[in-house]
């Protein structure tokens, strides 16, 4: 029987497939999507954001569910610190990356903080279960 733990974590990994995996998908598809035309990765970019954003929120709420799950005295710190760290710059990357308005060097830095963030959280979550 699936206990609602088990969704809980279901939808936490669900999510972060979407946001993790997405960006890792999106990076290797680039050099093709560029060759789709001028607009085509800000169009691809744009479709995608629909979906990782929402996936993003739900990685926040089920986080927080997880961590209220939960007793204080069983959260490992500073573990738990570094994986908020982890998330934060992600988000922070990818709003960077979202609003760089063409600048080469903000799309390069904000995607790549994001993505690079994004899979440290990715590991620190699998080191705290």
């Amino acid at each position: 029987m699936i206990s609602l733990e088990d969704f809980r974590l279901f939808l936490h990994v669900l999510a972060s497939t979407v946001w993790v995996g997405g960006q890792i998908v999106l990076a290797g598809l680039l050099p093709t999507v560029r060759s789709l035309g001028e607009d085509a990765p800000r169009k691809i970019a744009r479709a995608y954001n629909r979906i990782a954003w929402p996936a993003f929120a739900l990685i926040v709420f089920t986080g927080l569910w997880n961590l209220f799950a939960i007793p204080i005295s069983a959260i490992p710190h500073p573990e738990f610190e570094l994986k908020m760290l982890f998330v934060m710059l992600s988000a922070a990357g990818a709003l960077v990356h979202q609003f760089a308005s063409g600048n080469k060097a903000m799309l390069a830095v904000g995607g790549a903080t994001s993505s690079i963030f994004a899979a440290l959280a990715l590991l620190w979550g699998i080191a705290l279960v």
